[in-house]
C-alpha cells in the first residue's frame, strides 16, 4: 500500500512539474488537457531535449511537394491519368493481345483499333469502345473484347462469308449472301465464286442462284449470271455459250434448256447462244465457225441437188 501511494505521489508530482513547465512555457497560461502533449512535443523540441533524424527536413519538404502536386492533378482532372500511370508501372499494363477467329482481318489491322500504346493499363481499357471499332471493320460481322487481369486483352471475331462476285461498271466486289459489299476483290482463293454481272444483279444473287441450284445439271456449268437491264437474266455457261432467259417464266425456261440439253446436248455444240425468250419456240445462234460451217455444207448439199444454196 505504501509503495503504491509513493508511485501516485510520484506521477502527480511529475504531472505537476510537467504543467508548471507547459504553464512557463506558454507564459503562465495553463492549456487544455488535449492541447498539454502536443505543447510538451513542442517545448521539447526547443528546448533541444529531442533529436531530429537526418535528412527529416528534406523528406517532409517531399512530401509536401508530391502531396502538392497530387492535390494540384487532382484538382486539374489528371487523377485518372495518375491512377493510370501507378497500375501501369505495376504490371498491369496491356501487353498481351490474343485473337481467335480472324482469318481475313489481320491482327496488324486490329491492333490499332484497340488503342493500346504500351502503357494504358487493363484496368483502364474500354473494352466496349474497342469492340464497336473492330465491328465496323470491313471482313468482320461480329467481334468480342475481354480483359483478363493482370494483363491480357483477347479478342474474337467473327468474319463474312463471301457468296460471289460482283461485277458493276469496272469494278469487282466480293459480296456477302445479302449482297452487301465486302471488299474490293483481290483475292485470288476467291477467283472460283460465281459472277455477277450488272446493276440489281447483287440484289437478287443469292435468291436467283438458288433458283437456278434446283437443277443442278445446268447449275453446275453457269460461270456467270448476268443483270439483263435490271429486267431478266442471263446465263453464262463455262464453255462459253450463253442461255438468255425470258423476263418471266425463268423456272420453266431453266427446266426446259435442262430437258433440250439431256436429250439433244444442245449446250455442247458448237452454239454461242440459246433465246429462250419466245413462249412458242427456241432460237439457237451457232458460232461463227459453226454457222460457216452450216453454210458451206447446205451450198454443197445444193449443188448436189441442183439447186442454189439457201443462205442463213
Amino acid at each position: 500500500m505504501f509503495a503504491l501511494k509513493s508511485g501516485q505521489i510520484a506521477r502527480k508530482e511529475v504531472a505537476g512539474s510537467t504543467v508548471s513547465r507547459a504553464a512557463k512555457a506558454w507564459g503562465g497560461l495553463v492549456l487544455p488537457r488535449w492541447l498539454r502533449k502536443p505543447a510538451r512535443v513542442l517545448g521539447r523540441l526547443a528546448g533541444g531535449d529531442v533529436t531530429v533524424p537526418r535528412y527529416a527536413a528534406t523528406t517532409m519538404t517531399a512530401v509536401f511537394l508530391s502531396a502538392t502536386g497530387v492535390y494540384g492533378a487532382i484538382l486539374g482532372g489528371h487523377g485518372p491519368a495518375i491512377v493510370q500511370a501507378v497500375v501501369t508501372m505495376g504490371g498491369f499494363a496491356g501487353e498481351d493481345v490474343r485473337m481467335a477467329g480472324n482469318r481475313e482481318t489481320g491482327e496488324i489491322d486490329v491492333l490499332p483499333e484497340l488503342g493500346l500504346d504500351g502503357w494504358k493499363s487493363v484496368s483502364g481499357f474500354d473494352a466496349d469502345a474497342a469492340r464497336e471499332r473492330i465491328s465496323k471493320m470491313p471482313w468482320v460481322t461480329e467481334a468480342s473484347v475481354r480483359k483478363i487481369y493482370p494483363n491480357v486483352i483477347e479478342v474474337e471475331i467473327a468474319e463474312k462469308k463471301p457468296m460471289a462476285i460482283w461485277q458493276h461498271g469496272r469494278q469487282l466486289s466480293l459480296i456477302d449472301g445479302a449482297g452487301r459489299i465486302i471488299v474490293p476483290f483481290n483475292h485470288q482463293r476467291y477467283a472460283t465464286l460465281p459472277v455477277f454481272i450488272g446493276a440489281g444483279a447483287n440484289e437478287r444473287a443469292a435468291e436467283f442462284m438458288s433458283r437456278v441450284a434446283r437443277t443442278p445439271q445446268l447449275s453446275a456449268r453457269v460461270k456467270a449470271y448476268i443483270r439483263v437491264a435490271d429486267r431478266r437474266w442471263d446465263l453464262r455457261l463455262e464453255n462459253g455459250v450463253t442461255i438468255r432467259l425470258p423476263e418471266h417464266g425463268e423456272d420453266a425456261a431453266i427446266a426446259e434448256i435442262a430437258r433440250l440439253d439431256g436429250e439433244q446436248g444442245i449446250l455442247s455444240r458448237d452454239v454461242a447462244a440459246v433465246d429462250m425468250r419466245l413462249e412458242d419456240r427456241v432460237v439457237v445462234k451457232l458460232t461463227p465457225e459453226a454457222a460457216t460451217r452450216r453454210e458451206a455444207a447446205l451450198t454443197e448439199q445444193a449443188k448436189k441437188s441442183g439447186k442454189p444454196g439457201k443462205k442463213i
